[in-house]
């Protein structure tokens, strides 16, 4: 480290730095240090990039010196090499999670597009102490929803229904077979929680069962419900707070319809 030039000291230490700020940014919100907005929106996505560009530029400077100052160092290359490459690869990320969100504008999704199955009281109370988002009609156009009003036309004119049944359309209600309604609200209570759901509760009556899901990065947490009817388990999780959920909730109702399936030997 001594023998190390000072711009070769700079770009280490701003290596090191990069993925302590997105790891601050994430787990700051998840806390509670700040918001979801100043965590995902401002910190990462608005300030993520430029900082990446910052660190890609001084590392780039640091290895044309040590290209041309002679003799050549093999540890200042390196380190400006490491110092362009690894923000280049973050930034690759960023655009992908960016890309990922466009085909995923929804952060709402259900196995019945027609009858989206309902939270209880208690669900919508919590959701609404929180300052989560409104729950929406799922055949209203997206552009006559004040958090879509700003979507392209293309989008604007598409319901929920419509995206869900374009964009996810491998998800499905899942036939019950022989198994009771009691044994199945049991096997889905049974997989939210081997799923690290967390405020599972059940009511075999009305055939609910409902589940919280938090994310480790941010904290986001979604509220997830299953209808289980006479014939069939519909699912619907629903994230509380942006606007893209990036896929997640089509992926978690998959996973939690397949862990079900596996209990009452479903298909």
């Amino acid at each position: 480290m001594k023998n190390l030039s000072w711009h070769s000291k700079l770009v280490l230490a701003l290596i090191v730095f990069l993925p302590v700020y997105f790891v601050i940014a994430a787990l700051g919100t998840k806390v509670g240090l700040w918001s979801w907005v100043t965590g995902l929106v401002s910190m990462t996505f608005t300030a993520g990039p430029i900082l990446l560009g910052i660190v890609a530029a001084i590392a780039l400077i640091s290895l044309i010196i040590g290209l041309v100052k002679k003799p050549r160092s093999k540890v200042t290359i390196g380190i400006a090499l490491v110092g362009v490459v690894l923000p280049a690869l973050m930034f690759t990320g960023f655009m992908s999670a960016r890309s990922t969100a466009g085909e995923n504008p929804i952060h709402d999704v259900a196995t019945d597009t027609a009858d989206p199955p309902l939270f209880s009281a208690e669900t919508l109370a919590a959701r609404e102490e929180s300052g989560a988002n409104p729950l929406s009609d799922y055949q209203t156009p997206l552009g006559e929803i004040e958090m879509y009003a700003s979507s392209p036309p293309e989008l604007a004119i598409k319901s929920h229904a419509q995206i869900i049944n374009d964009t996810y359309a491998r998800l499905s209600p899942l036939p019950l077979g022989g198994a009771s309604k009691a044994d199945a609200v049991a096997a889905v209570a049974a997989a939210m929680g081997n799923m690290g759901f967390v405020d599972i509760r059940t009511d075999v009556e009305a055939g609910r069962v409902e589940g919280v899901a938090e994310t480790f990065w941010y904290g986001f947490k979604d509220d997830v419900v299953a209808r289980v009817g006479d014939e069939e388990i519909d699912f619907r999780s629903v994230s509380r707070v942006g606007r893209s959920d990036l896929g997640a909730n089509a992926k978690r109702i998959e996973e939690l319809r397949n862990r079900v399936a596996d209990q009452i030997g479903q298909r």
